[in-house]
């Protein structure tokens, strides 16, 4: 955990219909000093839409060989790899050779254009690589979510999250720029 690193209690009913996950989540989210409270709020919504018992948040700004949120299976392979934002094409090729599955949630607006135009052609070769685009004011509505104390139900159905509290329902479709295996 980052220093100074601002702490957040999150309660998380997730139930995913698309792929019949029903669970509560529990934990403590850290808010890196040079996180947006918007990014913050997108790896707790890639969180929902891939929740899993093993899915955990990584150190993801404090260390740069770490992703955003990883699943491990019981041997401590990592099973699913997912960052946020534009990475560079190393750091998803390196993913992509460590992990079974990788899932980019890429994020900005034009600049997040401008990412997926420079490097498709060197992503359309990697089999298990998922980019998701996220639209800005789709990120702005998730930050108006954002509480110290947090208790959420997120509903996952045809591609759709809702993300509710009790005050605020915001529903964020991600489009999919590439589906990997």
């Amino acid at each position: 955990m980052a220093p100074n690193a601002t702490i957040y209690r999150v309660e998380l009913q997730v139930t995913d219909m698309d792929r019949h996950y029903y669970a509560g989540h529990v934990f403590s989210l850290a808010q890196h000093p040079s996180e947006t409270p918007g990014r913050l709020m997108l790896r707790l919504a890639a969180f929902a839409l891939y929740a899993d018992e093993r899915l955990e948040f990584g150190r993801g700004l404090s260390t740069a060989d770490d992703a955003d949120l990883w699943q491990r299976d019981y041997t401590g392979q990592i099973e699913r790899w997912i960052d946020l934002g534009q990475p560079d094409d190393t750091r998803v090729r390196r993913a992509c050779a460590r992990a079974g599955e990788v899932v980019v949630v890429n994020y900005g607006g034009q600049a997040a254009e401008a990412w997926w135009d420079r490097h498709a052609g060197a992503f359309s070769r990697l089999a298990n690589l998922t980019v998701l685009d996220v639209a800005p004011a789709d990120v702005e509505a998730l930050t108006a979510l954002l509480e110290r104390s947090m208790r959420l139900t997120a509903m996952i159905q045809d591609g759709e999250l809702q993300l509710m509290s009790e005050r605020l329902n915001v529903a964020v479709t991600p489009r999919v720029r590439k589906r990997g295996r």
